[in-house]
């Protein structure tokens, strides 16, 4: 009867989470709470990677030129990635304040002029993906066949990055409302949609079908956001006067904005570069591997994502309501879930790394480069998971600034030289430079812990 009593408890934890009913994420059981905001968070990214893995599937099948054009393509977009996560840590951090204080007005608002200077930053963005497709594939270290196949691919992709930007930065606008489910239906329709576009239009259209099929799905989501945000009736609702330019609110969204974007630019930068020192190393077999590989990682990665979003929002949150115990408990109970989470990955990816990339391709070569990244990328797997939710509490407590410094050191100061220094200087190749991955990702989590401890956020104004 006790084991009867607590599945239905777990079932009605379930079901309210994923009902989108609306909290108060500052008082009560903080287990509850945490994980009443982590599952929607965790299925919302976790169709975003399936999003990942459905579009590598299928261009897989066009050959290895495909895989590269795809990989190179998405590590190129990890930018656009940055810009638009560093845009949504900040309306996350302000509107979950703002919602702390119980002032949905100023949250609706601010949340309003976060879409309104994202859309202005990401226009010259698009206009550039248009006209030098080919030279940026040029730039990420592609052969001449991998351009010639996949420019269109490219430029496609590239012209949809209002998409990509606003998926996100709306799904960070619902997160810090403390409306997970709502960010979780959308990423749902864009990532369904997709999957159902994606193998008709590479059937008729090759590898121009699957960006096309991928764009369609974002657009779809941001869509169902919108629709939401101006007519809905969730926590937050948008009217016209909140899209009035407001130079106060836009000084404080760049203040949390800048250093976060730049965050997520240096860790973006970062896998470009051993991206490029992956194919410029072994070749077109080892790109392909290690974008398997990449895929995978991304695809366990970003469900741990959600547990760390939650521990943002729940921070914002009871910041604004100063319950400032709360805030620091919230993080510490994410991180017993994350730590558990990635954790079992890191078996999966060291012991079943061969299925998992047989699954993706059957060139042997591809295969033998997918798994050796695979096992090295998964033997540092937990501490991605410690690292991702001590670096998004402190984002969500608006103290952008000390995850930017932490991440210029171990990316930029200790991971490319690192990766450099065994790849060519003790000529390990690919393998040496992926081996740096692991490593600066286990001193980010330390150094990350250590930040938090200090208690600093606490003090944090947005």
């Amino acid at each position: 009867m006790i084991t009867l009593n607590n599945s239905r408890k777990v079932f009605a934890i379930i079901k309210q989470s994923l009902n989108g009913e609306h909290q108060d994420f500052t008082s009560g059981n903080i287990s509850k709470a945490v994980v009443l905001l982590a599952i929607p968070m965790i299925l919302e990214l976790s169709l975003e990677s399936v999003f990942a893995v459905v579009d590598m599937f299928f261009v897989s099948k066009l050959g290895k030129n495909a895989i590269a054009t795809v990989g190179l393509t998405e590590s190129f977009i990890t930018l656009i990635y940055s810009l638009a996560i560093g845009l949504s840590t900040a309306a996350t951090a302000i509107v979950a304040r703002r919602i702390g204080e119980k002032n949905l007005e100023a949250a609706a608002h601010s949340g309003a002029q976060s879409i309104l200077i994202s859309t202005i930053i990401t226009i010259p963005i698009t206009i550039a993906g248009i006209f030098y497709a080919k030279e940026i594939l040029a730039l990420m270290g592609a052969d001449k066949d991998v351009i010639a196949e996949g420019a269109i691919f490219t430029q496609i992709m590239l012209g949809g990055s209002l998409a990509i930007m606003l998926l996100f930065l709306i799904n960070g606008i619902f997160r810090g409302a403390g409306d997970a489910s709502m960010a979780m239906k959308s990423l749902w329709i864009a990532s369904f949609t997709n999957i159902v576009l994606c193998p008709i239009l590479i059937y008729f259209w090759g590898l121009k079908g699957a960006a096309i099929a991928t764009v369609i799905g974002r657009s779809s989501g941001v869509l169902y956001q919108v629709y939401h945000l101006m007519k809905g009736n969730g926590i937050i609702k948008f009217c016209k006067e909140h899209f009035d330019f407001d130079k106060e609110i836009i000084k404080s969204l760049t203040n949390v904005a800048w250093p976060a974007t730049f965050q997520f630019l240096i860790a973006s930068g970062s896998w470009i570069v051993i991206t490029r020192l992956v194919a410029e190393l072994d070749g077109t077999a080892a790109s392909a591997g290690y974008q398997i590989a990449f895929r995978n990682f991304v695809f366990f990665i970003l469900p741990a994502w959600g547990l760390s979003n939650a521990a943002a929002t729940l921070v914002g949150q009871n910041l604004g309501a100063k319950e400032f115990e709360r805030a620091e408990q919230s993080v510490l109970i994410a991180t017993k879930y994350n730590s558990i989470f990635t954790g079992l990955v890191m078996i999966l990816f060291l012991f079943f790394s061969e299925p998992i990339v047989r699954f993706f391709s059957t060139d042997e070569q591809v295969i033998k480069y997918g798994v050796e990244s695979l096992q090295i990328i998964g033997g540092g797997y937990i501490f991605y998971g410690i690292g991702m939710v001590m670096t998004s509490a402190l984002n969500g407590a608006g103290d952008t600034k000390i995850p930017t410094i932490i991440n210029i050191i171990c990316f930029w100061v200790f991971q490319i030289p690192f990766a450099y220094f065994l790849a060519k200087g003790l000529d390990m190749k690919s393998a040496g430079a992926i081996i740096a991955v692991p490593v600066a990702q286990a001193l980010i989590a330390l150094l990350s812990w250590y930040y938090f401890n200090k208690g600093r956020w606490k003090e944090i104004k947005v």
